[in-house]
Parts: C-alpha cells; sequence; structure tokens
C-alpha cells in the first residue's frame, strides 16, 4: 500500500514541476532564487528532449507502481489516472521536443525582457 501512495504523490509532484516549468518565469521574475530553479529545470528538460532521455520522475513511479503490485496493468486513482493522462500525453516526440524549445526560448525573452525594462 505504501508503494502505491508513494508512486501517487510522485505523479502529483510530476504535474506540480511540470506546471511549474510552464508558468514558473511569473515567479521567477520577482525572485532570483525562483528563477535560477526555473531556467535549470528548463535546461534540465530541453536536455531530456534532446537527448531522448526520460524524467527521472517518470522511472521512480513505474518502479513504485510495480513495488506495489507487477501483476496490475494500472494501479491507480481516479484522479491520478487523469493527472497521468496530462503528464504522459500521446503526441509524437517532436511535438513535445518542439514545445519545450519553444518554451525555453520564451522563458529566457521573458526574463531578459523584464531585466531591460
Amino acid at each position: 500500500m505504501i508503494f502505491k501512495l508513494l508512486a501517487d504523490l510522485i505523479v502529483i509532484i510530476h504535474f506540480i514541476w511540470i506546471v511549474f516549468l510552464v508558468f514558473g518565469v511569473f515567479a521567477g521574475r520577482r525572485h532570483r532564487f525562483i528563477k535560477f530553479i526555473h531556467i535549470s529545470g528548463l535546461t534540465f528538460a530541453l536536455m531530456l528532449q534532446v537527448f531522448g532521455w526520460y524524467c527521472p520522475l517518470t522511472y521512480l513511479e513505474v518502479w513504485l507502481r510495480e513495488q506495489h503490485d507487477p501483476t496490475r496493468a494500472y494501479a491507480g486513482s481516479y484522479i491520478i489516472h487523469y493527472l497521468e493522462t496530462m503528464i504522459y500525453i500521446e503526441v509524437d516526440r517532436w511535438v513535445v521536443g518542439i514545445l519545450t524549445i519553444v518554451l525555453f526560448g520564451m522563458t529566457i525573452w521573458i526574463y531578459h525582457r523584464w531585466r531591460r525594462v
């Protein structure tokens, strides 16, 4: 049971991390530490796309689910199911790569522009 709860917690953390990467620029423009974490996270996400790696949170979630019950194909709750659907969307890898590059570029542009204003 503990592995299932931990896996669900990882899915929630993963979702929050993705939301932070998309919208963190708004908090990052006011706080230098958040800006550093945000740009570092976006750089890591870009590296994941360039090198074709998977997020470590994905590996951790899969491992925790396997520890809970290796025979079950899906062991999540209703809410976790929909969070996972949003996190692991079914699109081509190149689409995610392009969106990551666009997000990275827009974020750098916003940080640079607000710094000069």
